[in-house]
């Protein structure tokens, strides 16, 4: 039996006669219009099968119309209808110039939203989650025995040492106490000890909601320890926090699309610098990986880039489009003014949740993210009973990944931070007070 959805299509031009005043049928040899007369049938508006008609419109031509929970989680976030629209591309070939114009151009903008103009760097797009990120770094940059410098802001910075570790580098560990980040005095006394081959920051660890600063550190690198690669895992912050590729001298930076970018998940979007390119070039051992080789990656993107058919392996070519899609959102306005945007809107949640009397995990407020907050819980009140109540309300907020602190974490980046007419940050702040009064939190209730 055919579906609602399929019955109200079919019967769509039955509908749809009644007001029309003219059809038009042109015939492909003669170019002729011939009208036809108005049928005499008469159909209420209010009509069931227009109902269903119009609503089954609406949620084909808008995905965003069909009832869904608002995600606020530090990613995946919400997505544009015409990002979920992109994505809903028909099959192409990976190799067609249709595609290739795609791809190429989608590389290009990326060298935009990294800011960089430099020829050398290099962007990559790979199928996989910005964890593979961490293996195109620990595969290509670090040969076996090499040292990596990691700097511990939380969760994240346990599974890049792991990574690098993998690949048989060898993974020291700067420690912050939860809710801080390693001092620029202990980075150059741990730079002065030893050579290391990289250096690892995450910009904003999705665990705790610290935020780094890569400027400062790529300065320090650059005047202690000017040969090690400075590294900067981006995942939630490409796109939405203050990143200045060439400026600031990222030989790496990594991300994901499925946060500040924009994207479903699904792909690993790595930005190589000039001096990354050549320590892999320059490298003795072969590459440790083989899907995550730059050796086999670096020439598909060149051309593509240069609009040239190139294969190694498929890439997810409905996820190129909806980055396409998105990274021409993204680009309608200066990435200085989408950063103020994401500073703005996390603003009104830190403030929101403080004038609650609710702590943030991060220790302080210039090392709390633009990208998300990371809220501690009041006594008494743990996620298991929160969350559910803001389920209820179809919203859904992060539980904290760190066992030492009892804390939830809330997302806001993408289209929830810069297109203040969809409500989103309003919803949610809203909901997350009604959810913590029922709670018994007195001071929600006030």
């Amino acid at each position: 039996m055919a579906s609602p959805l399929l019955r109200s299509a079919r019967c769509r031009e039955h509908l749809l006669i009644p007001n029309l005043h003219r059809i038009s049928v042109h015939l492909t040899h003669h170019q002729q219009t011939l009208p036809l007369p108005r049928p005499n049938i008469s159909i209420k508006k209010n009509h069931p099968l227009i109902r269903s008609f119009h609503q089954s419109s609406q949620k084909m031509s808008s995905p965003n119309a069909i009832p869904h929970p608002l995600l606020m989680i530090p990613g995946p976030i919400e997505f544009t209808d015409e990002v979920l629209q992109a994505n809903a591309h028909p099959s192409m070939s990976h190799v067609g110039a249709p595609f290739i114009n795609v791809f190429g151009e989608s590389l290009e903008m990326l060298r935009k939203v990294f800011l960089t103009s430099d020829p050398a760097s290099q962007p990559l797009v790979l199928s996989g989650s910005g964890t593979l990120g961490w293996d195109i770094v620990a595969a290509n940059l670090i040969e076996p025995g090499e040292e990596a410098l990691v700097l511990h802001t939380g969760y994240f910075a346990d599974g890049f040492a792991e990574c690098i570790e993998t690949y048989g580098g060898k993974a020291t560990q700067l420690q912050a106490p939860i809710g801080g980040r390693p001092t620029l005095e202990q980075i150059e006394k741990a730079l002065k000890e030893k050579k290391f081959k990289v250096i690892t920051i995450t910009h904003v660890d999705t665990s705790t909601g610290v935020l780094s600063d890569p400027r400062t550190v790529c300065e320090l690198v650059q005047r202690v320890s000017p040969e090690t690669l400075v590294v900067v895992d981006g995942v939630c912050s490409v796109g939405a926090e203050d990143l200045e590729f060439d400026k600031w001298g990222v030989d790496v930076a990594l991300t994901a699309s499925q946060k500040a970018i924009g994207v479903p998940p699904g792909l690993s979007i790595v930005m190589l610098g000039k001096r990354a390119v050549q320590a892999f070039e320059n490298r003795k051992a072969k590459p440790a990986s083989f899907f995550a080789s730059l050796k086999k990656w670096i020439p598909i993107m060149k051309a593509y880039e240069s609009r040239k058919p190139a294969y190694f392996a498929t890439p997810a070519v409905q996820l190129i489009y909806a980055l396409n899609a998105s990274l021409k959102q993204i680009l309608q306005t200066s990435m200085q003014e989408r950063f103020a945007k994401h500073k703005a809107a996390s603003k009104k949640v830190k403030d929101f949740v403080k004038a609650m009397g609710l702590e943030q995990v991060p220790n302080k407020p210039e090392e709390s993210a633009n990208t998300m907050t990371a809220v501690k819980l009041p006594d008494g009140i743990a996620p298991t009973d929160l969350l559910p109540k803001l389920a209820a309300r179809d919203i859904v907020f992060a539980g904290g990944l760190l066992p030492q602190v009892k804390y939830f974490r809330v997302g806001h980046m993408g289209v929830t931070a810069t297109d203040e007419q969809r409500g989103d940050l309003t919803k949610a702040l809203e909901g997350l007070k009604a959810a913590l009064a029922e709670c018994g939190y007195e001071g929600a209730k006030h």
